[in-house]
């Protein structure tokens, strides 16, 4: 490795080092500086940039601007010798995705003809805990991917070395196809970095890779979709397929707690309860339906010209359902119908079918006077209310227009 390149690169183990802070400065971006050296990798070629440490300051980012590396930081340092730090478990996590890349991108390609377009490797601190690629298949078998990762586990326990080294372009045009690449930075100079699993892979890449496959631990194949022609495959390595194993084992135990029975009759007994759950909800619907009807039946049997109702425990649904029902009866008034409380309160107002008026003509009186907004045509205005509070007044204002 030439000394020239900077110690994520030199050494991708090293977790410190003692650097001078040649530069700081301060953008629209925010707080930066420059060092005489590194072993925080900056974003780039699918892996993202690394976090750490420097004088104990938290470095949330690392960008290549030209030929400099910018270290991105919470608050200013002091120019001169500081200590850096890297978030070694975050790296380690990168070194197993990206590793596991170079590995199945390699096995899918010259075992089964499937060319990689695309890598995303899911950064765990940012919600995404699974990877990606796109394959040059239109689409893939259960058998196939059972097959790949039965191959990927063999070159796992192989325990392959991975190795980097730079070329001159001349050297690495002598390689002719051995090498995989996928092209270089426009403006690129100098020496070509490549990244080989011995026996497996030759690819030029700037990333920071494992030692040995065994390194990867396992690789778990999660599923596909179909992308553009393609095909996408979503996958996990390392300790992300240990966590991802932990945590399907507590839901798991979680539902086995629920259901009361073994991890074999899980899906046969969540079946069965959706259908007698679907079956309960089909009949609280229609004993609802009967029961708003009811309750506009009793609305309209009272001769006032404004008849009122409140559901504390009951939603804008139900409202609606009194509200219709209203409508079509011969009632000469209008209703005005609330529901729930605070802040979730509703209402309604519904104008009777022998009324000859239409429920907007009181309906903005009524919202204004319940601290809400609302709106509708015909029969039928409805909006949330601000508070109930106001109720007595909304009552009042229906009252003036329908003398």
């Amino acid at each position: 490795m030439p000394d020239d390149q900077p110690s994520y690169q030199r050494e991708p183990y090293r977790r410190t080092l003692e650097v001078e802070v040649l530069e700081v400065g301060e953008d629209e971006r925010g707080v930066w500086a420059v060092l005489d050296d590194t072993v925080l990798y900056p974003e780039g070629g699918g892996q993202p940039a690394d976090r750490g440490l420097l004088a104990g300051v938290p470095v949330h980012d690392v960008r290549r601007r030209g030929e400099r590396l910018e270290h991105w930081l919470e608050r200013p340092v002091e120019p001169g010798e500081a200590r850096l730090e890297l978030d070694w478990a975050r790296r380690y996590d990168h070194m197993q995705q990206h590793t596991a890349q170079h590995l199945l991108s390699a096995i899918a390609q010259d075992r089964h003809g499937w060319a990689t377009s695309s890598f995303h490797l899911g950064v765990l601190d940012q919600g995404a805990g699974v990877c990606d690629i796109e394959l040059d298949v239109a689409e893939l078998s259960v058998l196939q991917l059972a097959r790949l990762e039965e191959e990927l586990a063999e070159e796992i326990r192989a325990a392959r070395a991975v190795t980097a080294r730079h070329l001159e372009r001349d050297e690495l045009e002598a390689l002719g196809e051995r090498v995989r690449s996928r092209g270089l930075p426009e403006g690129f100079s100098g020496a070509v970095r490549l990244v080989e699993i011995a026996g497996v892979d030759l690819n030029t890449c700037g990333g920071t890779h494992l030692g040995s496959t065994a390194e990867i631990e396992a690789i778990k194949l999660l599923g596909t979709e179909r992308m553009r022609g393609g095909t996408r495959l979503y996958w996990v390595a390392g300790a992300r397929v240990r966590a991802r194993l932990g945590r399907d084992e507590e839901r798991l135990a979680a539902l086995r707690g629920i259901f009361e029975c073994a991890d074999d009759e899980l899906e046969e007994i969540a079946d069965k309860k959706l259908v007698r759950l679907e079956a309960a909800e089909r009949r609280v619907r229609d004993l609802q339906r009967a029961l708003a009807e009811r309750t506009a039946g009793v609305l309209a049997a009272f001769s006032d010209r404004v008849v009122e109702a409140h559901f504390a425990d009951e939603d804008a649904a139900f409202l609606q359902a009194i509200g219709r029902a209203f409508a079509a009866s011969d009632h000469p008034g209008m209703a005005l119908l609330t529901a729930g409380e605070g802040e979730k309160a509703s209402f309604l107002v519904a104008a009777g079918g022998g009324s000859g008026r239409e429920a907007i003509e009181v309906g903005p009186a009524v919202a204004e006077a319940l601290g809400g907004r609302g709106g509708g045509r015909g029969a039928i205005f409805q909006g949330r209310a601000g508070s109930l509070e106001g109720r007595a007044e909304a009552l009042a204002r229906m009252q003036a227009a329908l003398p």
